[in-house]
């Protein structure tokens, strides 16, 4: 363990299957731990290259990782892909991703601190409740186009929707459920 210089992990949800090389690009370190256990043998390592694809919970390794005194590195999947031999499996695809790190060409994603990952969810969470909203507003727009109702587009004219259901005399079951959309 003391020669790894680059050390591939392929992340999954409860297990990480570990390649590790030495200097000259040798296999030294072949091994699969559940998640407990990562942390714990990296703490005992002396500093390597550390790399993994940029996936669901690399963010938070990789602070954990650096945390440790290694280097990480963290490889977009359609980047290790092309590294990928023979049949897939994890210890292949853990390889594959030392391949891809040891090449000098190989673009990474930077590790983003707590405060860039917040930033980035909540951003992210904005876009998808926006496009709820415009999915909803669409929806309603359409329902009642069914029974003749029109509106302008937009989210502004959604607050003339409830006086055009009584306008119109609409179902009292179908203005309940476009309440219900609106709420």
């Amino acid at each position: 363990m003391n020669s790894v210089t680059l050390l591939g992990i392929d992340i999954g949800k409860n297990s990480f299957h570990l390649h590790g090389q030495d200097a000259q690009g040798h296999q030294v370190l072949r091994k699969k731990l559940n998640r407990s256990q990562l942390l714990p043998l990296l703490a005992q390592m002396p500093p390597c290259k550390v790399a993994m694809e940029s996936c669901g919970g690399s963010q938070f390794l990789a602070r954990e990782i650096t945390k440790l005194g290694h280097q990480v590195q963290l490889i977009a999947p359609q980047h290790v892909k092309a590294y990928v031999t023979g049949n897939k499996n994890d210890f292949i695809d853990a390889e594959a991703i030392c391949e891809a790190a040891s090449r000098p060409r190989t673009r990474s994603v930077q590790v983003k601190s707590v405060d860039q990952q917040v930033l980035s969810t909540v951003h992210k969470l904005r876009k998808s409740l926006v496009s709820r909203r415009t999915g909803v507003i669409n929806q309603v727009h359409g329902f009642l186009l069914e029974f003749g109702v029109i509106f302008p587009a937009g989210y502004a004219a959604l607050d003339r929707v409830p006086a055009l259901m009584e306008e119109h005399n609409l179902p009292l079951r179908l203005r309940q459920a476009i309440s219900r959309m609106l709420d």
